[in-house]
């Protein structure tokens, strides 16, 4: 699948979750080669700005980690992201385990895998912040579907028939479901249906000025720790 087309099968796969969101959506979207183009710009310069700026903030994050509890201070698990492509994403450790094989749990609350340096992490999303790194090589966007563990990935897309038009974006370390209160765990196939369903909305919707949108409501959910653990 190219990265600026949806492919016909994709979006016949959406139509159902978007009948229920009362919206309209095109027989077929094609991203315009300068909106790409546009999009990878804006993720350099700020991801790069980010990390100039954030340096003091990612010594400290570290340093904590490293005094907190044993183990590294980085994680790194297996995603996939556009065009079903798998990368590893990078992460801050947060817990006491690094689950990347063929079962992975999602993190609940009261888990007690969660470091007291991790809880704080991921209350504020600091855990993430790693993955400029991942936006700076071209594996993620700042603005996307969120990626998932590759074994939620296997069990999620058996049982949800649009779960793969989230592979039609590259994933982002911000997303339409998390600005929207899908942020955090899914422990049911309901839950996980409402962040896919929106997942799919900003893949058929997505451009410059959605993004920048995301991007300016992400710190106000951020602050509000909602769905967070």
């Amino acid at each position: 699948m190219s990265s600026v087309d949806i492919s016909e099968s994709m979006m016949k796969a959406v139509f159902p979750a978007f009948d229920g969101l009362g919206l309209a959506l095109p027989e077929r979207r094609t991203r315009p080669r300068q909106g790409v183009v546009a999009k990878r710009r804006l993720d350099l310069a700020l991801a790069g700005l980010a990390i100039v700026l954030l340096l003091p903030l990612l010594g400290l994050v570290a340093l904590a980690i490293k005094l907190d509890s044993k183990g590294p201070i980085f994680f790194t698990q297996r995603r996939t992201g556009l065009g079903s492509r798998v990368f590893g994403v990078r992460k801050f450790r947060s817990m006491h385990v690094m689950e990347d094989g063929a079962e992975v749990t999602q993190a609940a609350q009261g888990d007690v895998r969660i470091t007291r340096v991790g809880r704080v992490l991921r209350k504020l999303s600091l855990d993430e912040l790693p993955q400029l790194f991942n936006v700076i090589a071209g594996d993620m966007s700042l603005v996307g579907p969120r990626p998932h563990a590759v074994a939620h990935d296997d069990f999620f897309g058996a049982r949800i028939s649009n779960y793969a038009v989230r592979f039609a974006a590259k994933p982002g370390i911000t997303g339409w479901a998390q600005v929207n209160g899908a942020r955090g765990a899914t422990p049911t196939l309901e839950s996980m249906q409402a962040r896919i369903d929106l997942d799919a909305w900003y893949v058929a919707h997505a451009g410059l000025a959605l993004d920048l949108k995301i991007l300016a409501m992400t710190p106000l959910e951020v602050i509000s720790t909602r769905n967070a653990l």
